[in-house]
């Protein structure tokens, strides 16, 4: 996020970056830089491309030992807060649930840096509070992960991004079976963090483990080194996995960023002072998942439209790329993407004001209820949908893309998808794009009625 009250920003896609949260008491957190770097020239030190969680963060540096109703989180806090229940409510997918579309016999993987040494205790604790049934996460350790150091900032920033994954995708597809892959992404300098985590993904998709696979992290694509010479290959290089998912009909999700259209610098810290998009968001072979503010009142009923997120906080990551051509499926919206690939392409609940409660153990000090944003919170949930479709259609559903740009085309009481018309991702000193009728560069195709799209995608 760059400016107060928000700070270090969020990155999607190519840099898609922590999304730290405004404390109580106008007190910013943020989580550190995690060094991600393409080979360079021998000889030459290798430039940093900084690998964030898309959104990590929380309102109060205190916890609480229980959950509190929106009406009074608007009271106390002075933002709005939502609990599991409600985004059910919300996306309509209690209908799904009564028919046993739970995401039973699939499985979401899940890759996050360092993860969570509590995570299971904590999603047995989450569960208990909303009535959830409990599933055992598999989890997966990749490459040399750290011993986990609750005094370090970088672990409990990934920490909390990883509670935040599992517990959502788990939260809406309660059946589903969750992989979560713990990668050693080490802060030295010059150490790539973005490869363990594309080897990761594909070591999954080879086993046969992976149905949909939720990406809560990038980076920005001009701090990819040869970017400002036209040279992508230090970013296109790291497509295997998504070739590889393509090729074995996995759906991978990404966050598409924190800070509306622009996003963070190599160096972590500043934001550009133009528009920029973020990888893997940016990725033709990805569905990238971008963030809505959801209006609710306690029981999850809506109070008005969803509308971009484009709180004090943050907003919602989205563009045009400056390293991919523009889909043949979004030829239909070529208007708008102009000759390159345009993200979002679908989006979910994202806002802080708006934000997900998590339960969190992982550091002693901290333990108990918190509240987190972010499209990295959209993403998970999303995630859970497919699940829910794969389910139903009975067999894993690929890229996505085609679909959801194909299902655009028809009524929405048909599709299940819902325009998005209010509201902008303008962020710090960048002028965003305006959400608008059709796809746009805020929202892309807009948000769901998940019990319509459930059954519009599986076409069942």
């Amino acid at each position: 996020m760059g400016t107060s009250p928000a700070t270090a920003g969020t990155r999607r896609s190519a840099s898609v970056r922590a999304l730290a949260l405004l404390a109580v008491g106008a007190t910013a957190l943020s989580t550190g830089s995690l060094g991600s770097a393409a080979v360079t020239a021998a000889g030459h030190r290798p430039p940093v491309v900084h690998l964030r969680p898309a959104s990590a963060g929380h309102i109060s540096t205190a916890s609480r030992v229980a959950p509190l109703p929106t009406s009074q989180c608007v009271t106390e806090i002075g933002i709005h807060c939502y609990s599991p229940l409600q985004y059910r409510t919300a996306y309509n997918l209690d209908p799904l649930y009564r028919q046993g579309i739970t995401g039973k016999g699939r499985t979401i993987v899940i890759v996050d840096s360092f993860g969570s040494p509590t995570i299971q205790h904590d999603l047995e604790v989450f569960d208990q509070q909303w009535g959830i049934p409990d599933t055992q996460v598999e989890v997966v350790k990749w490459g040399n992960v750290p011993v986990f150091d609750p005094t370090n900032a970088d672990h409990t920033g990934w920490a909390g991004e990883t509670t935040l994954d599992v517990e959502y995708a788990h939260a809406v597809a309660p059946d589903a079976h969750i992989v979560l892959v713990e990668t050693g992404v080490a802060e030295t300098e010059g150490v790539t963090g973005l490869p363990e985590m594309m080897d990761a993904e594909r070591a999954q998709i080879r086993a046969g483990r992976a149905d949909v696979i939720s990406q809560s992290f990038g980076a920005t694509e001009n701090t990819f080194p040869g970017y400002d010479k036209g040279d992508f290959r230090s970013l296109t290089d790291l497509r295997y996995a998504f070739q590889e998912a393509a090729a074995h009909n996995v759906t991978v999700l990404a966050a598409s960023g924190d800070a509306g259209a622009t996003d963070y610098q190599a160096d972590g810290e500043n934001l550009y002072p133009y528009k920029v998009n973020s990888w893997p968001s940016s990725d033709p072979l990805v569905t990238s998942v971008g963030g809505t503010q959801l209006t609710l009142d306690d029981s999850g009923g809506r109070t008005a439209p969803d509308q971009v997120w484009h709180d004090a906080y943050g907003a919602g990551g989205g563009g045009t790329s400056g390293v991919f051509d523009r889909p043949w499926y979004q030829t239909g919206v070529a208007k708008v993407t102009g000759n390159h690939r345009g993200t979002p392409d679908i989006s979910m609940s994202a806002a802080v004001d708006g934000a997900a409660w998590t339960y969190e153990s992982y550091d002693p000090t901290r333990v108990g209820w918190h509240l987190t944003g972010g499209t990295s919170e959209a993403t998970p949930i999303f995630s859970g949908v497919v699940a829910l479709a794969a389910q139903l259609a009975g067999h894993r559903l690929g890229q996505l893309n085609w679909r959801l740009y194909g299902l655009a085309l028809a009524p929405s009481q048909f599709s299940g998808i819902v325009d998005v018309t209010a509201g902008d991702n303008s962020w710090d000193t960048v002028t965003g794009y305006q959400a608008a009728k059709g796809y746009d560069l805020a929202t892309g195709l807009g948000t769901i009625d998940g019990a319509r799209f459930v059954h519009a995608v599986a076409g069942r």
